[in-house]
C-alpha cells in the first residue's frame, strides 16, 4: 500500500468547511490502496469545534502532531472578542474599523506572511524530516489555507526526494479577503513571491475549481487537476418538512456576501402577495455578520428572519434537507468566481431546490445545471430571480416543490477520492 503523508492545519476537533476536504479523502483513501498518514497541529487555536467530525476518523490512520505557536493565543488576552471574530472571517467593512480593528488587521498582513501560522513551518520541517527518511515517504500532501502549511512542503522538497502536491482549497493573493489586509508594497511583494515559488516548486497542484485552474495556469506551467469537493455518503435519518416555506442559508454569511438584490425581491413579495407574507421564513445557520443581519432589517425582513446558532455538520444536513429551498450565497467580486463552495454538493445531495446568487463566470452555474439542482442568478439579474421563487412559492402551495436531480454521484466524496488517488499513483 502506498504512503502518503498529509500535512494539514485543520483536523478534528476543528470544525466548519476547512477541515471536511480532507478528513474525507483521508476516510476513503484505503479502498484505493492510498495509506494516508495525517499531520496536524498538537494545540491549534480553532475558532470553531465540532466533536462529530472525529466519527470518521478510523482507529488504523497514524496522526502525527506537533506543538504550534500561535500569535493569536496570546492576541485573546487582551482582545477576545475582536481575535475570535477575526477566526471567524468576520473582519468589518473599511468604512465600519476602529482604529484597533485598522492596527491589527495591519499587524496580521504585514508582520505574518503568509499568515499567522508561520511559526509552525520551521518545526514541522525539522519533525517531518526525520520521519520521512525513517519511514520512506516518498509523496506528501499540503493542504491550504493556510498557505504557511505549502512552505513547510517547499522546505521538505528541497531536501528529500519525494513528490510534492500542494493542495489549494482558495487561492493565494486572489483570494476574497487578501485585499483587505491593508498590505504595504512590499508584504504584497513577499505574498506574490512566495506563492510563484510554491506554483512552480510543487510536482503536481490541485483545486477545487476550474476557474481556480485557469487563474493558476497563467503563473505556473506545473500540471493542475481539479478535484471538487463532495458530499458524503453517509445515510441521514428522515426529516419532517419544514412547514413554512423556508429559505434556509447554512454556514458563515460575511459582509461581503449580502445579496441586497435577494433582500429586496424578498420584501417586495411579502407587500405584493399575502400568503406569501404568512407563509415565509428566511432561515440562517450559522455565524452571520451584523452587516449582513442590519441589511435584513432594513428591508423589512427582521420579523420573518430565524438565526441558528453554528451547528455540528450533522445537524447542518438536517437543516438542508428539511427546508423548501437552500440559499447559496456569494460576493459580488472576482474573487469569489474561483470557488465552489463545498456546501454545493451537500445541498446538491440534500436533494431540494437551491437559489445561487453570485458573479460569473463561477463553476456554480455548470454544476447546478448538470445535476438539476437549482439556478443561478447574477446581481443584476433581479427580476428572473423574483420569478423563480414565485415558481417555486406556487409548487410549494401546490405541495409538490421538489427536484428531479441527475449525475449527482459523481460528486460523491468516494468518486472524489478515486480522482485524487489516481493522481497520487501516477
Amino acid at each position: 500500500m502506498k504512503k502518503v503523508l498529509i500535512i494539514t492545519y485543520y483536523w478534528p476537533p476543528a470544525g466548519g468547511p476547512g477541515v471536511q476536504r480532507w478528513l474525507k479523502f483521508v476516510k476513503y483513501l484505503p479502498e484505493f490502496d492510498i495509506e494516508p498518514i495525517v499531520y496536524c497541529p498538537e494545540n491549534p487555536s480553532y475558532p470553531t469545534l465540532d466533536s462529530t467530525l472525529s466519527d470518521d476518523l478510523s482507529d488504523n490512520i497514524t496522526i502525527l502532531k506537533h506543538p504550534i505557536g500561535e500569535p493569536l493565543r496570546f492576541l485573546k488576552l487582551f482582545f477576545k472578542t475582536k481575535t475570535k471574530a477575526y477566526a471567524n472571517g468576520l473582519i468589518p467593512t473599511a468604512s465600519k474599523q476602529s482604529i484597533l480593528d485598522r492596527f491589527l488587521i495591519f499587524i496580521r498582513g504585514n508582520f505574518f506572511i503568509p499568515d499567522a501560522r508561520i511559526s509552525w513551518v520551521k518545526p514541522s520541517d525539522d519533525f517531518l524530516s526525520g520521519y520521512i527518511s525513517n519511514n520512506k515517504i516518498d509523496t506528501i500532501i499540503t493542504t491550504g489555507p493556510p498557505h504557511s502549511v505549502h512552505l513547510i512542503g517547499m522546505r521538505l522538497k528541497a531536501k528529500h526526494v519525494l513528490k510534492w502536491f500542494s493542495d489549494f482549497r482558495d487561492p493565494w493573493v486572489d483570494i476574497n479577503y487578501h485585499h483587505h489586509l491593508k498590505l504595504t508594497k512590499n508584504a504584497q511583494k513577499q505574498h506574490l513571491m512566495l506563492e510563484k515559488k510554491v506554483l512552480n516548486k510543487a510536482d503536481h497542484i490541485i483545486v477545487t475549481s476550474t476557474q481556480t485552474k485557469l487563474l493558476f495556469s497563467n503563473k505556473t506551467n506545473q500540471p493542475i487537476t481539479v478535484v471538487t469537493n463532495g458530499f458524503d455518503d453517509a445515510s441521514i435519518s428522515k426529516v419532517k418538512m419544514d412547514l413554512n416555506f423556508t429559505l434556509t442559508h447554512i454556514g458563515f454569511l460575511s459582509s461581503q456576501r449580502n445579496p441586497a438584490i435577494l433582500w429586496d425581491v424578498l420584501s417586495e413579495l411579502i407587500h405584493e402577495l399575502t400568503d406569501f407574507k404568512e407563509k415565509f421564513r428566511l432561515v440562517l445557520v450559522g455565524t452571520v455578520s451584523a452587516d449582513v443581519i442590519n441589511a435584513i432589517n432594513v428591508s423589512g425582513l427582521g420579523s420573518y428572519l430565524d438565526i441558528i446558532e453554528t451547528v455540528s455538520h450533522f445537524d447542518a444536513a438536517k437543516y438542508q434537507r428539511k427546508s423548501q429551498v437552500l440559499l447559496l450565497l456569494e460576493g459580488n467580486t472576482k474573487a469569489a468566481t474561483y470557488i465552489i463552495p463545498g456546501k454545493l454538493f451537500e445541498y446538491v445531495n440534500a436533494q431540494r431546490p437551491i437559489i445561487a446568487i453570485g458573479p460569473q463566470p463561477s463553476d456554480i452555474t455548470s454544476i447546478l445545471k448538470e445535476t438539476n439542482t437549482g439556478n443561478y442568478f447574477k446581481y443584476d439579474e433581479k427580476e428572473a430571480l423574483k420569478h423563480q421563487i414565485i415558481k417555486l412559492f406556487t409548487a410549494y402551495k401546490n405541495n409538490n416543490l421538489c427536484v428531479s436531480p441527475r449525475e449527482i454521484e459523481r460528486y460523491s466524496r468516494r468518486n472524489c477520492t478515486k480522482k485524487l488517488s489516481q493522481i497520487l499513483k501516477f
